[in-house]
């Protein structure tokens, strides 16, 4: 599909809206659980055949995966083979289901390639969230220029999305469980290929508007992370909150310096403020791919198109100490090692982000591509100031099938100016990974809390 034909989309998808950002209909809702997943993904495959039909994802484990290692999760497709490779021979071939940027990646590295699998539409929802989505529909409502919403709890809020905010709010708070518990790693690569430790992480993430013993939500997410490693880092740590409502609230947050033993606030820690322990190349704002307020740009959505993204990478994680790729293998010069990533192709929404006059960011325009069977922003292309697109992004999908929810919460940066490129929140060998939590401590998310673990 063309771009002016997205255009096209979009123009007609901006009418449907109105200026109300208001719910869709209930004749509009009568798609969703027909010619529609409950969360808005089309049911029908594509008319090539290359994008099968939804018949369900995957809702239970592997053989290998164990409870007492949950998120170690063993490759349910470890036996599909490679389909077909792009690289910069024949990347014009493909450029159609290519994002700018990474057509641009691969036409400026030789010894990167895109491995294409047959694409497995494996992510699964439990009926709970699949319930309160199909409620969301009818009821749920952007608010405030789209900054804030109401009536949304406990589903995807807009799973017809008519507006560029509504399909960044259900990116925002896509569907991952209540919260999770992760024993990640980020690491960073130069562009001589010099690959360094930049952080290990023990961090939790609540989702409340997901969970089950609430009937509403005022924060859209939380997260408390302690660094663990290298020594220069070590006992650091960050506790973010962000609201539902950008308008009565903003982002509230924290950190933790251990040579001043105290807790702080942190109100720079949004927006364009480079990620702590991400070598200057992450934005608060991009972690993962999408959070925040949506105040310093203008979001269009533009429609939806096939892309071949990144999907079902349980190569590129922990997968036990046996991993198909550690960090020798996959912390190759300029981006990871092509032998370790898993592509596929989906169908996304696509949001063009363009910064708003007087606001000020790194990025003039961030495109956001969309995934329509789990709401995460897989990919992003983000554009300096001279519209030039500097850098790439990505966040790898790795269903959970033990819950059964995506997992999208690993995620980087290649920089195609520098060479340089970090990955975060990895899943790396030997690690815990990423695993559902059902029970938090009381006042987990708080500056106390905070101050207790981060000592050292």
């Amino acid at each position: 599909m063309t771009f002016q034909k997205l255009h096209l989309i979009a123009a007609a998808a901006m009418l449907a809206a109105g200026a109300a950002q208001a719910a869709v209909s209930a004749d509009e809702a009568k798609q969703l659980g027909t010619t529609l997943t409950p969360w808005g993904a089309e049911m029908a495959g594509n008319k090539d055949g290359t994008i099968p039909a939804y018949t369900g994802g995957l809702t239970k484990p592997p053989a290998g995966w164990s409870k007492d290692r949950p998120g170690v999760r063993p490759d349910p497709f470890a036996s599909d083979k490679v389909l077909f490779s792009i690289n910069a021979k024949n990347v014009a071939q493909y450029a159609d289901k290519l994002t700018p940027g990474y057509a641009a990646l691969v036409k400026k590295y030789p010894d990167f390639r895109i491995d294409v699998y047959p694409t497995r539409r494996s992510n699964a929802f439990p009926k709970t969230f699949q319930d309160a989505t199909l409620k969301n529909a009818t009821r749920c409502k952007a608010i405030d220029g789209g900054l804030s919403i109401q009536d949304c709890h406990g589903g995807l809020p807009f799973p017809i999305p008519k507006t560029g905010n509504e399909a960044m709010w259900n990116t925002v708070l896509r569907y991952a469980g209540h919260a999770v518990v992760m024993d990640t790693a980020n690491w960073y690569v130069d562009g001589a290929g010099r690959a360094t430790l930049a952080a290990k992480i023990t961090s939790i993430q609540e989702f409340p508007n997901y969970d089950p013993n609430a009937t509403s939500a005022d924060s859209s997410w939380k997260v408390t992370a302690t660094y663990t490693a290298p020594a220069r880092t070590a006992g650091e740590g960050i506790l973010v909150v962000d609201p539902m409502n950008y308008v009565a609230d903003k982002r509230r947050a924290w950190q933790y310096i251990p040579g001043q033993r105290r807790v702080k606030l942190a109100p720079d820690l949004a927006y364009d403020t480079p990620a702590p322990n991400s070598a200057g190349i992450v934005t608060m704002d991009q972690a993962p791919t999408f959070a925040g307020s949506m105040d310093r740009f203008d979001f269009k959505l533009i429609g939806k198109r096939e892309l071949y993204m990144p999907y079902n990478t349980y190569k590129m994680g922990a997968g036990g100490d046996d991993a198909v790729c550690g960090p020798a293998k996959l912390m190759t010069a300029n981006h990871w090692n092509p032998d370790c990533m898993r592509w596929e192709l989906h169908r996304v929404w696509v949001v063009e982000a363009t910064l708003k006059p007087g606001k000020r960011h790194t990025f003039s325009k961030r495109v956001y591509f969309l995934d329509e069977d789990g709401a995460n922003a897989t990919l992003q292309d983000m554009y300096d100031a001279g519209g030039q697109i500097q850098r790439v992004g990505f966040t790898l999908n790795k269903p959970m099938y033990e819950v059964p929810a995506p997992l999208a919460d690993v995620f980087g940066t290649i920089d195609l100016i520098s060479g340089s490129w970090l990955i975060q929140n990895w899943d790396y060998p030997g690690s815990k990974g990423i695993a559902p939590l059902d029970k938090m401590a009381p006042n987990l998310f708080t500056p106390e809390n905070l101050a207790g673990t981060g000592i050292r």
